[in-house]
């Protein structure tokens, strides 16, 4: 029949992985007939008896010679002795895989038979199982939401390599693809090695006197590590030896560690011993959002799409915190990273841009404790602490973080790469990477000066006079950093003022730095003294609350401790231009940086030419300012804003588009946009996978008249990771949906 994978398909081996992969096919109907074979006969019957196999072969030879595909589940030891037998009757036409965990074994095996891998054979590794064993086991639903890891060769037949990958995609697996040699490699730091510790520690511990009160008192942590010590001896005898090399290099790289840990307990080293447990904790729960698919994890895709449904119409009212400060956070943790001493910071932005930067600069051999409920405590290493990265650093959807720690980098003694996610990987980065070049740093950018960047380390710096053609913190935030390891005075001007966050807080740390009249300007070789550091929230996480009031009718919302940097309030004065009530409460200084608990209440909008010395000082806040125009009586007209277009997506594109599907009178400009009174309608709307265009069409439901499902909305936990929680507690009928 069509719809079979294969007419037969011989399994040989029936333990629980060649069990269940055979009682799978044959529950699924995925060929006509299912042959197994073992060589203990018990099995073969219990196989038949139990309905995991259709047919029983009397042989080896048997079952080869009948089978269209064959699945080699046989101990790794006899993969060779297997292959021979089976070499004079298997057809030139007969698809082989296997699902051992040492791949390179295989394929020595197969070599010394054939002479070469044969194209048609493709190894497998099915990545999981059971502490239960044999045909009694078998579990069809076994390999479900488990991965499978093929390791196809050059040669590989493509046409084998898909019946093999859709074979395991029919039984419920993910299927990977992964060279042999990097497959052994991984197994045998997260498989391999595992179990081979496991067995150690039990073996050393119940060789003690006192073994059984060691036993009887141990604890969950101690059974759930050593469970996988139960697992089959021999089995994992024939592992160790067939992948002997890596898992050698592996034991290697465990035993240093070890005695390092060793060395630091013993002389009560506290920082050491601080590195490694907080490193693990984070590298642990880095693995399990990889599981749970989501964060900034390397190399992840996420299965999910996060989409928000919206009912129209209502109110906000209340009084709520959003998170903090962004930029502060980024900063807060590169800085105290830099400087002699400990550094605690509060009020830490726990979104993924944020966790990515503190992640990198674990990466780079700094002690970071926390975060926890917003408290950061940093073990500063100084300007010329900072190690070598183990690979590429990867900063997710973060533009803030690739840009400024390209200017970091520059300055330090080792290469380094940084990488991101694939909205980032859109992103230009060239306007850091050119002016960094005439510093004397040598930096390579991706394809259209895109990411990844590569900065090769142990150039000499020297500082520059540099014109900024295009006002950007992050620009002149890079090449201040680079400039604290210039020789000489690294001078930055910028044709229009925009957030000061790094001079400030450069100020903070103890490093004298100049600026007036546009001209910022730093002495490299000083050194950076710890601090205290409080966040202020985020001025743009609380734009989306403040227009929101702005827009619909009898709201009132008081927004806390929200920082008022002047080079940040921008989108309060042109909504205080278009006419909403605005009223700073509280007014004070937190950590060089002004706060305030702002008051937003409704009145009616006007539309308004947004006054182009405002443009750098909003850009962040310019999609919900979209909306507030949308909203607003008569025409409003934003020039200027040129830097929208290469935001994490094109924001001016992004946001006409949207609003056109909502039914609002907007026109595009290469520059901004010209926005006319509208009634807003429903609709789909794509975020393009951008934060804050969500977030935008989110407050457009207040004012729409239909409902409105917002697509491709998980960046949002980048800046805001409590976004729908405290929009429902103000008022928005808001629901995230993950599909």
């Amino acid at each position: 029949m069509s719809g079979f994978l294969a007419q037969r398909i011989a399994v040989i081996g029936l333990g629980l992985i060649g069990g269940s992969l055979a009682k799978a096919l044959r529950e699924r109907g995925l060929c006509r007939t299912v042959i197994g074979y073992d060589r203990n006969p018990d099995e073969l019957a219990a196989g038949l008896r139990l309905g995991v196999i259709d047919e029983v072969a009397d042989s080896l030879v048997a079952a080869a010679e009948q089978a269209d595909v064959i699945v080699l589940a046989v101990p790794v030891k006899v993969m060779e002795s297997v292959l021979a037998e089976l070499k004079p009757v298997v057809k030139d036409t007969t698809v082989i895989t296997d699902v051992g965990s040492v791949k390179g074994n295989v394929v020595r095996a197969a070599e010394a038979i054939y002479g070469n891998m044969p194209a048609r054979f493709i190894p497998g590794h099915p990545i999981a199982g059971s502490e239960k064993s044999g045909v009694a086991a078998a579990d069809s639903g076994l390999f479900k939401s488990h991965k499978v890891i093929i390791t196809p060769l050059p040669d590989s037949d493509a046409d084998a390599v898909t019946l093999i990958s859709r074979m395991w995609q029919l039984v419920g697996a993910e299927v990977l693809r992964m060279p042999v040699d990097r497959h052994d490699e991984v197994l045998a730091a997260t498989s391999h090695l595992p179990h081979l510790l496991a067995f150690s520690l039990v073996d050393t511990l119940s060789q003690e006197q006192e073994r059984n009160n060691i036993f009887r008192y141990a604890a969950g942590g101690f059974r759930d590590f050593t469970r996988i010590a139960a697992s089959d001896p021999t089995m994992w005898h024939d592992v160790g030896i067939a992948n002997k090399a890596a898992i050698l290099s592996k034991i290697d790289e465990f035993t240093e560690g070890l005695a390092q840990l060793r060395q630091a307990i013993e002389t009560e080293d506290s920082r050491t011993m601080l590195g490694v447990f907080t490193r693990a904790k984070a590298a642990r729960e880095h693995f399990s959002k990889i599981l749970s698919g989501s964060a900034y994890a390397n190399d992840m895709t996420t299965t999910k799409e996060t989409v928000f449904h919206l009912q129209p119409g209502g109110q906000v009212k209340g009084q709520v915190r959003v998170p903090g400060d962004k930029s502060i956070s980024h900063r807060s943790i590169m800085l105290g990273s830099l400087a002699d001493g400990v550094t605690h910071v509060s009020g830490f932005l726990e979104g993924e841009d944020s966790l990515a930067t503190l992640q990198a600069f674990r990466d780079m051999g700094v002690v970071i404790e926390g975060p926890h409920q917003g408290e950061v405590k940093i073990y500063g290493v100084g300007l010329n602490g900072l190690r070598q990265p183990p690979g590429p650093l990867y900063v997710g959807n973060s533009g803030t973080s690739m840009r400024l720690l390209s200017g970091l980098l520059a300055g330090q003694a080792f290469d380094a790469e940084l990488t991101g996610d694939a909205s980032l990987t859109k992103r230009p980065m060239e306007r850091v990477a050119a002016p960094l070049r005439l510093m004397g740093a040598k930096v390579a950018t991706g394809e259209n000066g895109c990411p990844p960047v590569k900065v090769t380390g142990g150039q000499a710096l020297k500082g520059v006079d540099y014109d900024m053609p295009m006002a950007s913190a992050q620009v002149k935030s890079c090449l201040m950093l680079a400039g604290l390891y210039a020789d000489g005075t690294t001078r930055v001007t910028e044709p229009a003022p925009t957030r000061d966050h790094t001079e400030r807080m450069l100020q903070g740390f103890g490093y004298s730095v100049n600026a007036s009249n546009g001209e910022i300007d730093l002495q490299g070789g000083g050194s950076l003294q710890a601090t205290n550091i409080d966040v202020p929230a985020d001025i743009s996480s609380a734009t989306f609350f403040m227009v929101a009031a702005a827009i619909s009718p009898d709201s009132d919302v008081v927004l806390e401790h929200v920082g008022i940097n002047p080079t940040r309030i921008g989108v309060i004065n042109i909504l205080t231009l278009m006419g909403t009530q605005i009223d700073m409460l509280n007014e004070r200084e937190v950590g060089g940086e002004p706060v305030a608990d702002i008051r937003v209440r409704y009145a009616p909008l006007k539309g308004i030419h947004i006054p182009e010395d405002q443009v750098p000082l909003a850009i962040d806040e310019f999609p919900a300012l979209f909306i507030a125009a949308a909203c607003a009586e008569g025409e409003t007209v934003l020039s200027g804003a040129e830097e929208l277009r290469v935001k994490e997506s094109d924001r001016i594109q992004a946001m006409v588009d949207g609003l056109k599907i909502l039914g609002a009178d907007v026109e595009g400009t290469p520059d901004g946009a010209i926005i006319r009174k509208s009634q807003l309608q429903g609709g789909v709307v794509q975020s393009h996978d951008d934060h804050r265009i969500a977030m935008a069409f989110s407050i457009a439901s207040l004012r729409a008249s239909e409902n409105i499902e917002i697509r491709e909305c998980n960046n949002v936990a980048t800046s805001f990771p409590n976004f729908v929680e405290l929009a429902q507690e103000l008022g928005l009928n808001i629901r995230k949906e993950d599909v």
